[in-house]
Formats: C-alpha cells, structure tokens, sequence
C-alpha cells in the first residue's frame, strides 16, 4: 500500500501518533504530498483547458490550484498548532489546526464563486470547445490521482485524528466528481456544439462550494464546542469507576483545546467515612493514571455519599423506583437527606435527556410530577431538586 510506504519512509516512530513531533509530522507529510500532487494537476489541466479551450477544465485546474494553496496552509497550522504552552495560551495553540481548516474552507468556496461567475459568461457567449484524445487520457489520470490523493489524505488524518486532513479528503473526492463531469463535457463536444461546457462548469463549481461549506461546518463545529467523542466518555468513566471506593461519577465535561488537547473535570461519588488522606491517594493515583493513558488533562472531584445509614438508602431505593416512571430522567447524584423531626429534605440531582423545547417551566412541572409521587410513599419528605445538563451529548 502506498500510504503505507510513504509514512513507514518518511517518518519516524510513526506508530506513536500520540506524540505531538510525530503527529506533526504525519500534518507535514500529507500537506507536502498534497502540493506536489496538485500542483502536477494544476499543471496538466491548464495546458488541457487552454488546447481545448474549456471554461469547466480551466475551473477545474485552478480549482487543483486553490488546493495547492490549501495543504501549505495545513502544514503552517500544523507547524503552529505545534507551538508549546505559554502564558497567553496554557493549554497550547492546538485550535489554530481547525482555524487553518476554516482558512481553506474559505478559500474553496472563494474559487466556487469565480467559476460560476466565468461559467456563466461561456453560456452567454459560447465558444467551441475542441475534443482532443490525449487531454481526455489526461483528465482521466488526474482523476485517478485524485481518488488516490483522497484516500491517502483519509489514512492520514485517521491515524492521527484530524479533522482537517479528513476535511481534505473529503475535498479530494469531490475535486474526482469534478473533474469526472469535465472530462464528459470533453466527450459531449464531439457530438454537440451545444454551449454544455458552461452548464458542466456551473456543476463543477457548485460541487466546489459544496465541499468548502462541508469543509466549513465540520471545522466550526469543534470551534463552537461540539459534544465530545462517545468512546472517550466511556473510558474516562468506566476508566474512573475501576478505582476501589468510587461508587458514581457524574458531571462528566470535556473541553477541547485541539486534537490530542482535552481537559476534563468530573464528580466521584465516594463513602463518607472514609480516610481523606486514603481516598485522596486514590484519586490523585486515578487522575495521574487516567490521564496519561487518555491523553487528556483529567481533574476529579470527591462526593462523599452516605452508604450506611438505612434511612437514607431506604430513601434512595424508593426514588429510584418512582424515577423510573419518568422516561426524561437518565440519571440521579448527590442525593443527601437534610433536616431532623418528623419532616426532612430529601436533595439530589437529576440528568435528564436532551429534549427539543424542554423550557424552563417543563423542568418545574417535572420536578412537582416527582415530589408528589415520592409524597405518596414518604408523606414527610420534601424534595430540593437540582436538574443538571449533560455536557457529553449534544
């Protein structure tokens, strides 16, 4: 496989993409692939274009050209992305490798324009366009190149976990869809004077904008703070419920500073009576331990909860029962009975499902729905709810 052969050639330990010199590397790599490859492409179908003197192979080659442009951009955000922490910037510069994406996006969708504008002027004043069988030969290994340049560009940026270069790879299989419309208004043309350079120019470059608002929201989304990645919730949970005395976790967030950049907060739930300075132990052990093996930044916050005392887990059990009547509520913490005498607060938490049009005034309905029912087994309890938002889901 040659993808294969071009990083075990070029780089350097490039089975440790953890590493943030070998994950450059493979950003340098496929950048530098993806100049020479369109620049060759560029060049070809210019030549192509102007022999013919096809508007929709003239689109296409600068089209190749704008990609050029494109991977010297990916390599200068790698380079960038690469810088250490600094005072400004205690979690590092890893943000400007999706900001140098949304550059590119920008630069497509730029080029998107130009043709629609000059593929319009060729249907308003049409040329002829003559077919040739070498710059025919000539589109069709430019596409190939470009499947092949697609999925390259695909492995490189899913070994290492970049949305860019798999932004790019997107962009290289729309660049074969254009270039395959091209190379059938070069076939059409020996049939027809009909003006169909034109129309397939307006195809292509309305492909070319496609692909760069793809580019655009699949880079904007991380930017805005986009729910994180499922696998990862799971392992910082189920990596955090492995310890001994941790019993719950809850308020899980995430926050992304950049590919390989996560920091992450999240609540353990602990028995109360037992030793500050063992559980701390513990925790700093899992905090140390998680986060190397992740990769993230990982900070935990103790909750000691009461497990022995039959009041309060008579009480949690009768919750749980009537919680389960209510579909919304995926989870209940920090659950705490508060008071003395005949009357007594009972004051928790809840997660709920992310719900389209849940106001404000649905989250109080609810939280009565619950007090009443728990009021119909325990009459002299109160309820303090807390609803909680889960930041892992969107």
């Amino acid at each position: 496989m040659l993808s294969q052969f071009l990083v075990s050639r070029f780089i350097k330990d490039y089975d440790n993409t953890q590493n943030e010199k070998v994950r450059s590397a493979y950003g340098y790599l496929g950048g530098t692939i993806g100049i020479i490859v369109n620049v060759l492409l560029f060049a070809i179908k210019l030549s192509v274009g102007l022999i013919s003197g096809s508007i929709a192979v003239t689109a296409d080659a600068f089209n190749n050209l704008s990609d050029a442009a494109s991977s010297i951009i990916t390599i200068v955000g790698f380079k960038l992305a690469s810088r250490p922490a600094d005072e400004e910037h205690p979690f590092g510069h890893g943000r400007i490798e999706y900001i140098s994406a949304l550059i590119v996006s920008f630069m497509v969708m730029m080029v998107g324009f130009q043709f629609i504008k000059a593929s319009f002027e060729r249907i308003k004043n049409p040329t002829l366009v003559k077919f040739d069988l070498i710059p025919f030969i000539l589109i069709l290994i430019s596409i190939g190149a470009k499947v092949w340049l697609s999925r390259f560009n695909k492995f490189i940026g899913k070994s290492i976990n970049s949305g860019a270069l798999e932004a790019s790879s997107l962009d290289a299989l729309g660049d074969v869809f254009a270039s395959s419309c091209v190379a059938l208004s070069l076939l059409i043309s020996r049939w027809t004077a009909f003006p169909i350079d034109g129309y397939i120019g307006i195809l292509v470059a309305l492909f070319i904008l496609y692909s760069g608002f793809s580019i655009t929201k699949d880079t904007l989304s991380p930017l805005l703070g986009e729910a994180p990645d499922p696998e990862l919730v799971e392992n910082i949970k189920n990596g955090v419920m492995s310890y001994e005395h941790i019993n719950g976790v809850h308020d899980l967030v995430i926050h992304n500073y950049g590919p390989g950049r996560c920091m992450a907060s999240i609540h353990a739930e602990i028995p109360c009576n037992i030793s500050v300075v063992a559980i701390h132990e513990i925790i700093d052990k899992a905090e140390k331990e998680l986060s190397k093996k992740l990769n993230i930044f990982l900070v935990i916050h103790m909750d000691p909860i009461n497990t022995d005392s039959k009041e309060v887990n008579k009480a949690r059990e009768e919750l749980e029962v009537i919680l389960k009547r209510f579909p919304l509520v995926k989870s209940m913490h920090d659950f705490r009975i508060v008071g003395d005498g005949d009357y007594k607060n009972l004051i928790f938490d809840l997660v709920i499902e992310h719900t389209k049009g849940f106001s404000h005034d649905d989250e109080e309905r609810l939280k009565k729905e619950i007090d009443v029912e728990l009021k119909k087994v325990q009459p002299r309890y109160n309820t303090i709810i807390t609803v909680d938002k889960d930041f892992t889901v969107l």
